[in-house]
């Protein structure tokens, strides 16, 4: 203590060299600090960091845009889509014998309730395949019992 104290140079070089040190150990810790903050490729400065970021959303933004326009297409094909379907499977004969329950009815509409009804009549010597128009849930030709009940069917699995 008495070397110190007889030191003041030696005592104000310490001082000195301990505040350099803290000085430079903060000034590292500031730069790693900055060198993080700075983002994108040969970033230099705050001002090419904002330039690299702002590109950046104006390329999600563009990507945003695309995909909103690819989402309404696709919603758009969709309701276009067949969306429910039903089938009924029937004996045409009703206890001849001929044919069991080979014909059937089936269903096929949109979301809007726009589609088709395919029905085929089976027996032993031909098949026969009708096909009926379906518009607004409805068919503007008349439509057998199994055609009618494959029709409500379907309706009822659109919701």
């Amino acid at each position: 203590m008495t070397f110190l104290a007889a030191n003041p140079l030696l005592v104000g070089f310490i001082i000195l060299t301990l505040a350099t040190l803290a000085l430079f150990g903060l000034v590292i810790w500031m730069w790693l600090k900055l060198r993080r903050f700075l983002i994108g490729i040969d970033a230099a400065s705050i001002k090419d960091s904002l330039a690299f970021v702002g590109n950046s959303l104006d390329d999600l933004q563009k990507f945003r845009a695309d995909m909103d326009e690819y989402r309404k297409t696709v919603e758009q094909r969709l309701k276009k889509s067949v969306q429910a379907v039903h089938t009924v499977r029937f004996n045409p004969f009703h206890g001849e014998g001929f044919g069991g329950n080979q014909s059937f009815a089936t269903a096929f509409l949109t979301e809007d309730g726009d589609g088709v009804i395919i029905s085929s009549l089976y027996s032993r010597d031909r098949v026969s395949i009708f096909s009926k128009p379906v518009k607004n849930r409805a068919s503007e030709h008349e439509l057998s019992d199994e055609e009618k009940e494959a029709l409500e069917k379907a309706v009822q699995n659109l919701g």
